[in-house]
Order: C-alpha cells, then structure tokens, then sequence
C-alpha cells in the first residue's frame, strides 16, 4: 500500500526541496504539460524557477508551496498564490499543479487538490481560481475537485513543443 502525505513547506524547508521539485518540473515539462514552459527544459531551469520566482514568494508569505510525496519520495506540488490586489482579499490562485508522470494516477493530484482547499481556508479566502490547457489531463481532476468552467480562451499560449496555440480553460471554486 502506497502512503500520500501533502506537506506545505515552511521557509527553512524550501531548499532542501529544490532539486527534487526541478526533477518533477522538468519531467513534467517534458511529457507536455502546459504549465508556462517551452521544451527544451532541463532541472536546472526548474531549479532557476523555484529559487527566483517561488522561494522568494513563500518566504514573503504571499504564496504557499504543497509537496506531496509517495512513500517518503517527493513526487508533485502545487502553487497557492495568496497575495492578488487589494479589491480581491477572498480571492487566491492555484498555480503549476505537478504531478511527476510516474506517480499519476495514484490520488497524488486529487491529494493536493483537497490540501489546496484546506489551505486557502486558512488563509482566508472564500474562491479559488485556476487556468489550464483545455481538454488537458488535468482538467477532469479540476472538476473532480469542485471546479467549474468560467470561460475558454482560443489561442491562449503554445504548447510546450511550440508547434501549436492551445487554448485555456479559466475555472473556480467557491469555498
């Protein structure tokens, strides 16, 4: 029996995720999710993500970073952006939702899915929203999860082999 445990990481935790977090965003990357990168990505271009744009933001406490790992391996994350406007103080992001493609299908996404909303309730906020790739893998896990289809947007941004525009899919959910 496989065991999942959801952690979100505290600011002396972050390094010493890194590497395993720029493994799982690069394979991620790799196999085609759509999650704002062009292949090719390496780890080290995964790693210059997390230390530049993410640490800071959790250290800052404007974002929380999830990790669920899979027998005691670290295998995905997701992003929970905190801090938007002022005019939206109930309102947070879900942000590069990761699941290494070894480990999916396993209840890993559905995992942080349930700890994101967790999450967001204690820091407050009342909606959740999020954008995907329409028609991508992790939009039925999205409606699993109690999101509902705000619009689509054609021609929204490449795929991550730049061969062709995709479109996006804004969803929410209300707590």
């Amino acid at each position: 029996m496989t065991t999942i445990r959801i952690h979100s990481l505290a600011a002396d935790e972050l390094d010493a995720q890194g590497d395993a977090l720029a493994a799982i965003m690069a394979q991620t990357v790799g196999d085609g999710a759509a999650i704002g990168y062009i292949q090719p990505f390496s780890e080290a271009d995964g790693l210059a993500f997390f230390t530049t744009q993410v640490f800071p933001e959790v250290r800052a406490g404007r974002r929380k970073l999830l990790i669920a790992s899979l027998d005691g391996r670290t295998v995905g994350s997701v992003q929970l952006i905190t801090a938007l406007p002022p005019n939206q103080p109930h309102r947070c992001e879900v942000a590069k939702m990761m699941v290494a493609p070894a480990a999916r299908r396993q209840g890993v996404g559905r995992a942080l899915m349930q700890a994101l909303d967790e999450a967001a309730r204690s820091a407050g906020k009342r909606l959740i929203t999020l954008d995907t790739k329409t028609g991508d893998k992790a939009e039925p896990l999205y409606r699993a999860a109690g999101f509902k289809t705000a619009g689509v947007i054609p021609g929204f941004a490449l795929d991550p082999d730049s061969q062709a525009l995709h479109a996006t899919t804004y969803m929410y959910k209300a707590l």
